[in-house]
């Protein structure tokens, strides 16, 4: 089921969504023949519910799709992909406007309910497509579709098959069809350069650790895109338990999202200078693996105790994020996987994000709303600074106590940023269950509000 909409030309089945309470409504204006076929079948407008109706020569004339009522709507998001998920294959046109909702939200999760992983097994399904109506930007929409489709795909190819190197090729791959530049740190050569963390969380794997470096426009407000690409986490010497690093390949969640939204960003043209810094490694076990008590120096000159090294995110980050500043950017984004704490606070749903601006959150969350991409604040509380100051070193990378785990690794990352604004995400990057527009595996999250809101927050 491709993630794009159906030629205009398409000859398409005319579909009607109605909420719950305007059912009847619609029947008042049907024959006879169409009401009796309704009520017979059982239909009730249920989010998800669909239903052909049969012409005199018994093919579908017109189909039904429900959008439930406006508290069940209020409780998930995407109704209009549960109605595509549910319909036969086939193209189709919509024939009345939306009960409620953003039409191009909408449309958006019609296509994304074509998404689905076959790289190692099964065949894409052949779907419901849609004709993209009028009054939305229907380029913007597939774009929108492919950044995500984008974020999917590298988050769900297992380990075995997305390490560093595989990643770097990810990314070169989209700055070659953009016209982007890119370099990239490896190896030895990372010490060499002042990546410290970056190579020492990295030296136990065979795959050799990177700094990718992307850049594309020459005109506008300086925005930079920082990712975690951590491409496999066992936890280090600190091991994981088999339970806990099942989904591990999602550890690079975080620079999956960056691609996904750098993509968006170039295949829409904003007119921005966007850069993308994605330290890519995999936190192994081996000899000469970094170990708890390890006191390590990074780019920016802060010395780090190693208080578990499982909490190897925020140490690649921190290089990138002090490579981020140097270059005074107008805002500099990092988004990863960091914490367990952020799933425990605000579970799969939401992305946890950290501004000190209030302008800047307000914008966030304003987009957020208007584009169903939620996400929730979560405060730079100052007076935890004291958690991460172990004495010994500048900084802890796992303060003992278990309390505000996610914000301590946001405070953490502050510290690495101090020429320019800054906003971090804590996100889970994975669907436990298949919703509607969201089928169980890797996913991004607040991209999509980010790309609604960046024009704005870099206007202020």
């Amino acid at each position: 089921m491709p993630l794009t909409f159906a030629a205009p030309e398409t000859d398409a089945l005319p579909l009607h969504i109605l909420a719950q309470d305007g059912l009847d409504d619609f029947l008042k204006d049907q024959s006879d023949r169409v009401t009796a076929w309704v009520r017979a079948s059982g239909f009730a407008a249920g989010i998800g519910e669909t239903l052909l109706i049969p012409g005199a020569d018994g093919t579908p004339e017109l189909a039904l799709g429900g959008f439930g009522t406006a508290a069940q709507r209020a409780r998930g998001r995407f109704p209009l992909a549960a109605v595509a998920a549910s319909l036969p294959s086939g193209a189709y046109r919509l024939a009345s406007s939306l009960p409620a909702g953003d039409l191009e939200t909408e449309c958006l999760g019609w296509l994304l309910t074509g998404y689905a992983f076959t790289e190692y097994a099964g065949t894409p399904r052949d779907g419901a497509t849609l004709v993209a109506p009028d009054g939305i930007d229907a380029a913007r929409v597939e774009a929108l579709a492919a950044g995500e489709a984008l974020t999917r795909d590298l988050i769900n190819t297992p380990a075995n098959d997305m390490g560093p190197a595989e990643l770097e090729a990810a990314a070169r791959d989209l700055a070659t069809r953009f016209g982007a530049d890119i370099s990239v740190t490896e190896g030895e050569a990372l010490l060499e350069a002042n990546f410290p963390l970056i190579h020492t969380v990295g030296r136990a794997s065979t795959r050799a650790p990177r700094l990718i470096d992307m850049s594309w426009g020459s005109d506008g407000p300086k925005l930079t895109l920082v990712g975690k690409g951590v491409c496999f986490d066992t936890g280090g010497l600190n091991l994981k338990p088999g339970g806990s690093m099942g989904i591990m390949k999602k550890d690079m969640g975080g620079a999956a999202t960056v691609l996904g939204l750098a993509q968006d960003i170039m295949a829409l043209g904003l007119p921005l200078q966007l850069r993308v810094l994605i330290p890519a490694v995999e936190n192994a076990v081996a000899g000469n693996a970094f170990r708890p008590g390890d006191i390590l120096p990074s780019r920016k000159g802060l010395t780090v105790e190693i208080n578990n090294t499982d909490a190897e995110g925020r140490l690649v980050l921190a290089d990138a994020l002090a490579l981020a500043d140097e270059d005074k950017p107008d805002l500099i984004i990092s988004m990863a996987t960091l914490t367990g704490a952020a799933r425990v606070a605000v579970g799969q749903d939401l992305a946890p994000f950290y501004v000190d601006d209030d302008s800047t959150a307000t914008a966030l969350a304003s987009a957020a709303q208007r584009v169903s991409d939620p996400v929730w604040r979560m405060p730079f509380h100052n007076a935890y600074e004291p958690l991460i100051e172990p004495g010994i070193a500048d900084l802890d990378n796992a303060p003992s106590g278990g309390f505000a785990g996610s914000i301590t690794a946001a405070l953490f990352l502050r510290r690495f940023v101090t020429e320019t604004p800054y906003m971090h995400f804590d996100i889970y990057g994975w669907s436990q269950s298949s919703f509607p527009a969201r089928p169980k595996g890797g996913v991004g999250m607040g991209a999509r509000a980010l790309l609604e809101a960046i024009p704005e927050i870099l206007k202020q």
